[in-house]
């Protein structure tokens, strides 16, 4: 009986993985890593420092051109890929930076998928083939300065006059606001919390850039004022009456992140492999030391588990069955996890590891926005929990 020889062990994908991609995943994952080693790695230490992200209306235009906004959508100009392929390019631009994953996942899978599955005929046409080219650039108005985790109290208010709508509140912490040409905001009326596609340059809408953060740096985060802003009837999105429209969305962006997050995690460990086996002490490179070992093997555990995490969330996504509760399981662990991965990576890399010339400084700290966006911590425990016991601890 003949013996099957083993297929070489591979330190960038320890547990064969790949070997569940098909080549039209492969090809999405080498198109948009491509693109991020050529348009943003050489610049992204830069604009992190300066906390801007120059020329992002040129940046959304090459991502549209590949088909990275609205991905998974199908119709009016979008990719239809897969939930797999959707989450690969994630994980490809959040190894960049996790502010270039938060532009397309803002704009596809909250904007553009808050259009698509809610809004009419009409909305969509106008907006989506436009979205998906990156010619014009979403946002969307959820949390406002004094609810976060609690969206049900926002104060944003929409009232009917005579045909019109006509808006009034503040959105906070708004990624893409103050470059968006729409915006789809959430807001309170006499029927319920509804949905409505706003054109950006509507009298009374600002979106001031807010500035002096210290994480998510590349990345435009604005604040939305909307100062009795009139809109027409049909600015109301007329599939979503309710919470569950907007916590849809978040869903749909959640995923994104349990896949982003391990982008991040993956390119501070490639930094510390790499370290370790270059950097010198008592003779020979750390590398060589069994703690750096237990490090790099932990640090390699978490991460690839991840991946597979989020590579099993995509095919029940694929299927029609992912959960909103097997979701947050991956949201909560993943960022955890990303976090916990950057923090060990810069103990390998020393004092070098606070520099912008290596990567995983920039990436611990957007991570710690990446934790609490979308749903914090505590709150996907609560979910877990709830779906766990059966019994509620949100009220």
């Amino acid at each position: 009986m003949s013996v099957r020889s083993l297929p070489p062990f591979d330190p960038t994908d320890p547990l064969g993985i790949d070997d569940l991609l098909a080549p039209e995943d492969l090809a999405v994952r080498t198109t948009v890593r491509q693109w991020a080693a050529d348009r943003v790695l050489p610049h992204i230490a830069d604009w992190y420092e300066r906390g801007e992200l120059p020329g992002i209306r040129e940046l959304s235009r090459e991502l549209g051109s590949m088909g990275a906004l609205g991905m998974t959508l199908k119709g009016y100009g979008c990719a239809g890929a897969s939930a797999v392929q959707y989450g690969l390019a994630c994980l490809e631009l959040e190894a960049a930076d996790s502010g270039v994953r938060s532009l397309v996942s803002v704009q596809g899978s909250l904007a553009m998928y808050a259009i698509h599955r809610f809004g009419s005929e009409e909305q969509k046409q106008r907006w989506l083939p436009g979205m998906a080219a990156g010619e014009t650039i979403g946002c969307f108005g959820l949390t406002e300065p004094d609810h976060g985790s609690d969206p049900a109290g926002m104060r944003t208010y929409a009232k009917r006059d005579g045909a019109d709508w006509v808006l009034t509140g503040r959105k906070m912490w708004i990624t893409n606001g103050s470059v968006a040409g729409v915006a789809v905001v959430w807001a309170r009326t006499d029927d319920g919390i509804r949905g409505f596609v706003v054109p950006t340059d509507a009298p009374g809408f600002a979106a001031p850039e807010i500035k002096h953060k210290w994480s998510l740096r590349a990345s435009v985060t604005s604040e939305l004022v909307l100062d009795e802003v009139r809109l027409p009837a049909d600015a109301v999105l007329p599939g979503a009456t309710g919470l569950r429209g907007p916590l849809s969305c978040l869903s749909h962006a959640r995923y994104g992140i349990v896949w982003g997050s391990m982008g991040a995690a993956r390119a501070a460990f490639e930094s510390a492999l790499e370290y370790s086996r270059t950097r010198e002490q008592f003779g020979r490179p750390i590398g060589g030391f069994q703690l750096t070992q237990a490090k790099l093997a932990d640090m390699a555990v978490e991460l690839h588990k991840g991946i597979l995490l989020a590579h099993h969330l995509g095919q029940r996504m694929d299927a029609g069955t992912l959960r909103p509760e097997q979701v947050s399981f991956g949201k909560l662990n993943n960022v955890r996890e990303a976090i916990d991965i950057c923090r060990t990576a810069r103990t390998v890399l020393g004092a070098n590891g606070i520099s912008l010339e290596y990567p995983v400084m920039r990436h611990a700290t957007n991570l710690e926005s990446v934790l609490t966006y979308e749903g914090t911590v505590e709150m996907h425990q609560l979910v877990l929990g709830k779906a766990l016991t059966g019994l509620d601890a949100f009220r």
